[in-house]
């Protein structure tokens, strides 16, 4: 089911809730989602099916089209009529899809876990700091990690670390937006960082001029 969506004159996105079976997603769209049929048969897993036919079900509810999604060797995802540019993510239970015909976007979603700790060596910087409490700190780590891949969504570029080309400034977050900075590309780029900490995800989201 459509979660949220958000709609401004630049961009929208939406979340979709995957609550339904394959059989259900595929009532949602024209014809069965006969379209998809041949990609859909292609996945093994029931899971990874359902998952990748939400994308598409909540494409199609954004924008009451069936557009062909292609990929970058990257694995970057486009439309194939490049009528708009498209930026997908998704978490266990929820997919999440940002479009905009005049900018580049990007968008990450990420289930609440703690798990995020083990790892925040290899993508957190001395100078990101921290909060205290415990489920400020995953909150705030769960955002960096967020941000960094949508800004990395955004770039073209290769090798790119994110401990090491990307800082993100939580001690300016003002509810909706924070600041975040490539290092990698040739002249750097700063980006501003949408988000919502919902009970069940964090999400951040971005929108640059292409």
């Amino acid at each position: 089911m459509l979660y949220k969506q958000y709609i401004t004159s630049e961009y929208q996105w939406g979340i979709w809730k995957v609550t339904e079976n394959l059989s259900e997603l595929l009532a949602l769209l024209p014809d069965q989602g006969a379209v998809y049929m041949d990609e859909l048969n292609a996945f093994k897993s029931d899971s990874r099916k359902i998952e990748w036919l939400a994308v598409r079900v909540l494409l199609y509810t954004l924008t009451q089209r069936i557009t062909p999604i292609q990929y970058h060797p990257s694995g970057k995802p486009y439309f194939a009529d490049h009528s708009a540019h498209l930026s997908i993510s998704h978490t266990k239970g929820y997919v999440s899809v940002i479009i905009s015909e005049t900018n580049e976007v990007g968008i990450d979603i990420e289930k609440i876990s703690e798990r995020v700790h083990k790892v925040a060596h290899k993508f957190v910087r001395d100078d990101e700091h921290l909060p205290e409490d415990s489920v400020q700190k995953t909150h705030a780590l769960l955002l960096i990690w967020s941000a960094k891949e949508v800004m990395f969504k955004c770039m073209n570029e290769e090798a790119v670390d994110f401990r090491e080309h990307m800082h993100v400034d939580l001690t300016q977050l003002d509810g909706t937006c924070f600041p975040g900075k490539e290092t990698r590309s040739k002249h750097g780029r700063t980006y501003l960082i949408c988000y919502i900490i919902d009970p069940e995800f964090v999400m951040t989201w971005t929108s640059v001029e292409s």
